[in-house]
C-alpha cells in the first residue's frame, strides 16, 4: 500500500505530457472508438499495453483530480484513451469531502450498509440503491463504483460482514444483480468483488481458503454466478486470498475456465489493490488490470512479453478487455458533470430502504410505541452507527440522523438529563480511549465506550420522565482483522445495563425495548427475556435516526426479513469450528504486514489453522442449511422477521411447462394495519438426507406492495429444472435428481406456511473438472 511515487508512475506522467505538448510517441492515425478497438490495440507500443494493464497509483493526497479516492486508469492521449476513475465503496462513493483551495465541498451520500439492504428482502430497493450511488459517480465525475461487495456471511464475525449481503447464495447473488443494474442504469460501471471466497480478513493476503468443488460451485461460486447472468456487470474483482492453492488474482481455471467459458461472462477484472505476487501469472489467468499499479509488475510483464512468457496474444487481450470498459465510461463519452448529483433525492432512498430494512424481532405488544415520553439508554443512541469501517464501510458523509432526532421528528419527547448524562460520559471515554484524538481514517473499527451504570435514584428518575426505555446497543466491524468471539456475546456492562433497567422499568409497569445497530448477528438468546421487544436495526445510513423513528412510531410497518441465521451461541454453527475467532492482536498485527510485505515473514514459520490455511469442512452447509438440515436450535432463523399486522397464505399452486415451475400463490393482510410481505419459496428435493442434500433451500423470494387490511395479492414466482442441481464431483456435473419436490411457501426457514409438490425431470449439465482442492478435506455430510 506504500505511496511512492514509482518509475511506472514516471513513464505515465512522461507520456501524458508529451502528448499534451502535440509529441507522438508513436505516429498513429487511430482514435480509439467502439468499432476499431483492435485496430487500436494493434496501434499501442508494448509499452503503453504493459502501463495499460495497471492501474496510476491511489489518488489520496489533496493534489489528485478527485482526492480520497481509490484510483485510475492508463491513458493514451495520442490515440483517444482517457484516465478513467474508480472509487470505493459498497455504502456510496468515497472521497474526501474537501479539496484544497476549494471552497466548495463534495459530499455524498451515506447509503444503507449491505446487510441493511439484504434484509429488505427486495430486489428493487437493491436496484434504487444501486442507482443513487451510479448517479453520484456520474456527477462528481468519476466512471466506476468498486461495489457490491458478494461474499457469502460464512461466520458471524467476519470483518468485512457489513459489507455482505446474506449466508444464502441466491439471496447474494438477486440482491447484488439489482444493485448492479442500477449502478449501470446511470453508464457507471460496478464492480462486484472480491472474487472469490474471501470469507475472512485474517491473514487476508496469504490465506488459502480450501473449498471441496461442489461447496464452491453451489454456495460460494453460486452467489457471484446468479449475478454475472443477471446483471452483467462490467468489472469483477478478484480477492486477495489463495484458493485451492494459487491466488484467486492469479488462477485460471477459476477466472477464465469458469466464468468466461462457462458463465459466458466477456468483462474485464481488476485485481484487489496489491493482491497476488506474480503479475505474469495474474495475465495468463485473464485478470486483466492490476491495481493500484507496481514498478516491480511493469518490469516483470515487459520482461515476459519481450522474452514470449507472456504471449502478446494475451496481453493484447486484457488490454482489449479494459478498452471494452473504457468505451462505456463517462470519461470517454466526454460528460460534463456537475457535482451537484440529487442528494435530497438519495436521501429519500436511504430514508425508505433503511426502514425496510429493519427486522422486528421480538414484540411484546409494546410496538409501534404508544406512549410519547422516551429515556434512551446505551451509549450508541448517543453515538449512532451508520455503517463499517474499511474502505468498504460507510462513505465521507456529511451528516448521520441521531436517534434523538429521529424519534423528536416523530412527535416522541426524549428523557433531556440522560442526554447530559451520556454527553459528559461519552466526552470522558473519548478522552480515555483516544488521548492523542481519533485518527481520520481506520481499516478497522475504532473503539467503542464502555457503558454508563446508573443508581437506583437516577434510573428511579428516568422512570419518572418516560413512558418507556429504549435501550441501544452497538457493534461496529471493519476489513484487516476478523472480530473476537468474545464480541459475539455482550459485554459486562451492557449486560449490567439490561437487567438494571429491565428491572427497575418493570417494576413499574412500564416497558423496556431494545435496538440493535449492529453489522453482524450476535448473542440475544441469553437476555433477550428481560425484555419486551428487540428491533434489529441494522445500519441505515446516514438517515438512520429517522428510518428507525419511523420503523418505533408504526409510519413504516416492519417488513425485514434476516438474511441470515442468529445463532444461540459462537461455535454452534459447523463453520465456527474452522474459522480463526481468537487470534491474538499481536499476530493480526503481524500477518497485516507480512500480507503486504511478504519478504518479512520468517521462512521457517510453520502455517497455522485458520490463518494460513482454513479448510471449509461444513461443505455446503453454511448458515440454515446445516442448522436445518441437523436439527440445531437457533436464536432466529433465516428469513424471520415479525409484522404489525399478519398475513394469511393460500391456493398455493405448480404449475410445470418446458422444465420451469410457475408457483402462485394468495397472500392476504389479515390483520389491521397496512404491510408489505416476504413470501419466501424453499424447496426440499427427494431423499434428501440419503443424497446428502440440505433439507430445504431458497430458490425464489418476493415482496409484496403494501397491502391495506383485508386486502389480498397473488405473488408469482419461477423455479427452473436446473435451478434445482446439486453439483455431482465425481461426474464433474450439475445434476437434478428425478423425483417429488416439496415447494414450500414459508415466512422463515423454521416456519413453512403452505406447501405443494410436483414431479421433476432429471436434468444434467457437463462442466470442466477444475477448482480441486490441494488437500483433502473431511468435509459434514448428513
Amino acid at each position: 500500500m506504500a505511496k511512492k511515487f514509482s518509475i511506472h508512475h514516471f513513464c505515465v506522467v512522461v507520456m501524458a505530457m508529451a502528448a499534451l505538448c502535440g509529441y507522438s510517441l508513436r505516429t498513429s492515425a487511430q482514435t480509439l472508438t467502439a468499432a476499431n478497438i483492435d485496430e487500436v490495440v494493434k496501434a499501442m507500443t508494448l509499452e503503453e499495453k504493459c502501463h495499460m494493464v495497471l492501474g496510476r497509483g491511489m489518488h489520496f493526497n489533496d493534489d489528485a483530480k478527485f482526492p480520497g479516492t481509490a484510483g485510475s486508469t492508463f491513458s493514451v492521449a495520442r490515440l483517444g484513451i482517457p484516465e478513467t476513475y474508480c472509487a470505493d465503496s459498497q455504502q456510496g462513493l468515497r472521497m474526501n469531502a474537501t479539496r484544497a483551495w476549494d471552497h466548495n465541498d463534495y459530499y455524498p451520500t451515506d447509503f444503507v450498509a449491505s446487510m441493511t439492504l439484504a434484509s429488505t428482502w427486495d430486489r428493487e430497493a437493491a436496484f434504487k440503491v444501486g442507482q443513487g450511488i451510479g448517479n453520484e459517480v456520474r456527477e462528481f465525475g468519476l466512471d466506476w463504483i468498486l461495489s457490491p461487495a458478494m461474499n457469502l456471511i460464512r461466520n458471524p464475525l467476519c470483518g468485512r460482514n457489513h459489507e455482505y449481503y446474506s449466508e444464502d447464495p441466491y439471496l447474494s447473488g438477486t440482491i447484488g444483480a439489482g444493485y448492479v443494474l442500477g449502478v449501470q442504469s446511470e453508464g457507471t460501471a460496478a464492480c462486484p468483488k472480491h472474487f472469490v471466497a474471501n470469507n475472512q480478513e485474517t491473514n487476508r493476503n496469504n490465506n488459502i481458503s480450501q473449498v471441496s468443488q461442489r461447496a464452491l460451485r453451489e454456495i460460494y461460486l453460486k452467489a457471484f454466478e446468479i449475478m454475472v447472468k443477471e446483471s452483467d456487470p462490467w468489472t469483477i474483482m478478484t480477492s486477495y486470498n489463495k484458493l485451492n492453492g494459487p491466488y484467486a488474482v492469479q488462477n485460471y481455471e477459476l477466472l477464465t475456465t469458469i466464468v468466461r467459458d462457462e458463465w459466458g461472462w466477456k468483462g474485464m477484472y481488476v485485481s484487489d489493490w496489491n493482491a497476488g505476487d506474480d503479475a505474469v501469472a495474474a495475465m495468463l489467468a485473464g485478470n486483466d488490470m492490476l491495481q493500484p499499479g507496481q514498478d516491480k509488475q511493469y518490469e516483470a510483464i515487459l520482461a515476459a512479453a519481450k522474452d514470449g512468457k507472456l504471449p502478446m496474444e494475451v496481453l493484447d487481450a486484457n488490454v482489449k478487455r479494459i478498452l471494452e470498459y473504457v468505451i462505456k465510461t463517462h470519461n470517454f463519452k466526454g460528460y460534463k458533470y456537475s457535482n451537484e448529483p440529487n442528494l435530497k433525492a438519495h436521501a429519500k432512498v436511504v430514508r425508505e430502504v433503511g426502514a425496510d430494512g429493519i427486522v422486528l424481532l421480538k414484540n411484546s405488544g409494546i410496538l409501534p410505541l404508544a406512549g410519547k415520553k422516551v429515556a434512551l439508554f446505551g451509549c450508541t443512541s448517543y453515538d449512532w452507527i451508520s455503517g463499517g469501517s474499511g474502505f468498504g464501510g460507510t462513505s465521507v458523509g456529511h451528516y448521520t440522523v441521531s436517534l434523538i432526532e429521529g424519534l423528536r421528528s416523530a412527535g416522541y419527547e426524549v428523557y433531556k438529563p440522560l442526554i447530559g448524562i451520556y454527553t459528559q460520559h461519552l466526552a470522558a471515554e473519548e478522552k480515555r480511549l483516544f488521548p492523542n484524538g481519533r485518527p481520520p481514517f481506520s481499516l478497522m473499527p475504532p473503539a467503542r465506550a464502555d457503558e454508563k451504570q446508573f443508581t437506583a435514584e437516577e434510573l428511579s428518575a428516568a422512570i419518572e420522565g418516560s413512558d418507556v426505555a429504549i435501550i441501544s446497543l452497538g457493534r461496529k466491524s471493519g476489513e484487516a482483522a476478523d472480530r473476537s468471539e468474545a464480541d459475539f456475546y455482550l459485554k459486562d456492562g451492557e449486560k449490567e445495563l439490561i437487567k438494571a433497567v429491565s428491572e427497575a422499568y418493570h417494576a413499574k409497569g412500564k416497558k423496556v425495548v431494545v435496538l440493535l445497530d449492529i453489522c453482524s448477528p450476535i448473542d440475544v438468546a441469553s437476555w433477550q427475556d428481560q425484555i419486551d421487544a428487540l428491533v434489529c436495526t441494522w445500519q441505515g445510513g446516514q438517515e438512520s435516526g429517522f428510518s428507525v423513528a419511523d420503523v418505533l412510531s408504526g409510519k413504516v410497518n416492519p417488513s425485514g426479513k434476516l438474511p441470515m441465521t442468529f445463532q444461540i451461541n459462537y461455535g454452534d454453527a459447523y463453520a465456527d469450528k474452522n474459522f480463526p475467532a481468537n487470534v491474538d492482536d499481536k499476530t493480526l498485527g503481524a500477518m497485516f504486514m507480512w500480507g503486504y510485505n511478504k519478504d518479512q515473514a520468517p521462512k521457517d514459520r510453520q502455517p497455522q489453522k485458520d490463518i494460513d490455511f482454513t479448510n471449509y469442512e461444513e461443505d455446503i452447509y453454511v448458515g440454515y442449511r446445516y442448522f436445518d438440515s441437523f436439527g440445531k436450535p437457533v436464536a432466529y432463523p433465516f428469513g424471520f422477521g415479525l409484522s404489525y399486522t399478519t398475513f394469511e397464505y393460500d391456493d398455493l399452486e405448480v404449475e410445470e411447462e418446458d422444465g420451469v415451475y410457475t408457483i402462485k400463490v394468495d397472500v392476504k393482510n389479515t390483520g389491521k394495519r397496512a404491510g408489505r410481505n416476504v413470501v419466501e419459496l424453499f424447496v426440499a428435493a427427494p431423499n434428501s438426507k440419503k443424497l446428502n442434500k440440505p433439507e430445504k433451500e431458497l430458490r425464489n423470494y418476493a415482496k409484496t406492495k403494501l397491502l391495506q387490511p383485508g386486502e389480498e395479492e397473488t405473488v408469482t414466482m419461477t423455479v427452473k429444472t436446473s435451478d434445482l442441481a446439486s453439483f455431482n464431483e465425481k461426474a464433474s456435473a450439475w445434476k437434478t435428481d428425478a423425483g417429488v419436490y416439496t415447494f414450500m411457501i414459508c415466512s422463515s426457514a423454521n416456519d413453512v406456511e403452505a406447501k405443494a409438490t410436483a414431479k421433476v425431470k432429471a436434468w444434467t449439465q457437463k462442466v470442466h473438472n477444475v477448482m480441486k482442492p490441494n488437500v483433502k478435506l473431511n468435509v459434514l455430510k448428513r
